[in-house]
């Protein structure tokens, strides 16, 4: 996905921003628009040359000028194929260019009085960013992350594109590494922040759980006292980050005495969930099109998020009730043979994937259960543990086959065979060919079929063959999608 933007800077706004040093071209001239691909340079955009593990946006650099761009953002001339010669361009050389694209975002920032809203977590933040985004949306201008633009490049280019119409922007943070949290806190300068959950996700960064609530309470820490945190008070590490927070805290949770709860809580099959949500004394009855408890924690999450930014109970309660889920996350399908999917395809940790499990145990009831499980990455030493944890939940839950995809996919299989399942039910996903083999012989009518795994096991191509092989019918009412 490529960002668009109309930022305007002029030379001297980016030098002081970046503290950068123009090398060649005009002194007085000014950029409309910030771009870090010279495939969609725009006229009078400023380029700049990010480096990568596998690639260099210097080797593009002459490109970027040749589809009209005004100016360059550059570390090292060398790297650019000329000699500092940038015609009637702009040269402008930082130390870092990412840390500079993270300099200019800020002082974008920073010429806006709208609020900002920062959230980031081991999971649920897409779907809870959606919910809130879908809440606020209905009375104000938003501004929000897309799609998965939510590092130390999707997040300052998301917020480059913060224009004079916007009321409030939404921004979601993600990481996979030491430091991120808090170069992304410090770019956004947030007004609200939320932690939605801690969990044992990118272990192979982080090491350890607690490194990682460590890394993730940066939003908390590096954020201005004048701001406000949200907390899950059900989630103990959540909990104890908070507790170094000395400025104005809202708390969501199933615990009584948080201020935004749930209660009297009804699963309603494939048609979702039905709670009382309550906040500030007033409850509202809430019904979501989508399936599992932990779509209500998200729930009470962007509640919290919604009513610290000023909603009312009532938007509150219509922004969730036009809640439809984000593709590939718990995205429920219905087939032609009336069997049900639940596309959880997007990504996986240990987790989210208890949570889906959970859900597809309450899902299929007395009805058979089949999943389609790719490997949990960025797990580390852990790794092989985890996923044993999870064949033998598979099991326990009274799931009827499951097929394995990846490398960790004999610890899941040893692990569904300790919990029980057998033998002849579990497969290596060697051959995708079988699932259609297999399924047309044994999925029947109310049955349910799971399909999870981390982004880089492309299990949608799984929810795709299926949906192929079965068809797909048509759903009463188009999902809602939010601009």
């Amino acid at each position: 996905m490529t960002l668009t933007n109309r930022a305007i800077f002029s030379i001297e706004e980016v030098i002081t921003a970046t503290g950068g040093k123009l090398i060649s071209g005009p002194s007085a001239m000014s950029f409309c628009g910030v771009s870090t691909d010279s495939r969609s340079i725009v006229q009078g955009n400023i380029f700049i040359a990010l480096k990568g593990e596998s690639y260099d946006g210097h080797d593009f650099a002459v490109a970027a000028l040749q589809q009209g761009a005004a100016g360059l953002l550059i570390q090292n001339e060398t790297d650019i194929g000329f000699a500092a010669g940038g015609g009637n361009a702009a040269v402008i050389m930082v130390a870092d260019t990412l840390q500079a694209l993270g300099d200019l975002a800020s002082a974008w920032r920073k010429k806006f009085t709208v609020p900002v809203i920062a959230l980031t977590g081991s999971s649920g933040k897409t779907t809870t960013k959606e919910m809130i985004a879908g809440i606020i949306g209905r009375e104000k201008n938003v501004l929000k992350t897309e799609g998965n633009l939510n590092n130390l490049i999707g997040l300052p280019l998301t917020l480059l594109g913060l224009k004079k119409e916007h009321e409030i922007a939404i921004l979601e943070m993600g990481t996979n590494t030491r430091g991120e949290i808090k170069r992304l806190t410090q770019i956004a300068a947030p007004d609200i922040a939320l932690i939605t959950n801690i969990g044992p996700a990118h272990l192979a960064g982080f090491g350890t759980v607690e490194a990682i609530r460590e890394e993730k309470g940066a939003l908390f820490l590096h954020m201005a006292g004048a701001g406000l945190v949200v907390v899950n008070v059900d989630d103990e590490a959540v909990r104890t980050i908070a507790e170094g927070w000395k400025g104005r805290k809202v708390t969501f949770g199933m615990s009584l005495d948080a201020d935004i709860t749930a209660g009297d809580i009804e699963k309603n099959g494939v048609k979702g969930v039905r709670f009382n949500l309550s906040a500030g004394g007033k409850t509202e009855k809430v019904e979501m099109k989508t399936a599992g408890i932990h779509n209500i924690y998200n729930a009470l999450a962007a509640a919290a998020v919604a009513g610290a930014a000023g909603c009312d109970m009532a938007t509150i309660r219509e922004g969730l009730m036009s809640f439809r889920p984000v593709s590939g996350r718990m995205t429920i399908i219905k087939l032609r043979n009336c069997a049900f999917i639940i596309d959880d395809s997007y990504n996986a940790n240990p987790a989210s994937m208890r949570e889906a499990l959970m859900t597809l145990k309450d899902l299929k009831n007395h009805h058979n259960g089949f999943v389609f499980f790719g490997d949990m990455l960025e797990l580390g030493d852990a790794a092989a543990e985890m996923h044993r944890k999870i064949g033998i939940l598979m099991a326990t839950i009274g799931v009827s086959a499951v097929f394995l995809k990846g490398e960790y996919a004999a610890h899941t299989s040893a692990g569904a065979r300790e919990g029980g399942m057998a033998e002849e039910n579990i497969f290596l996903l060697s051959d995708e060919t079988q699932v259609a083999e297999y399924l047309k012989k044994h999925l029947k009518k109310g049955d349910w079929i799971l399909v999870k795994g981390s982004r880089r096991m492309k299990m949608e191509k799984i929810t795709a063959l299926i949906s192929e092989t079965f068809g797909v019918e048509a759903p009463k009412e188009k999902n809602k999608t939010i601009n």
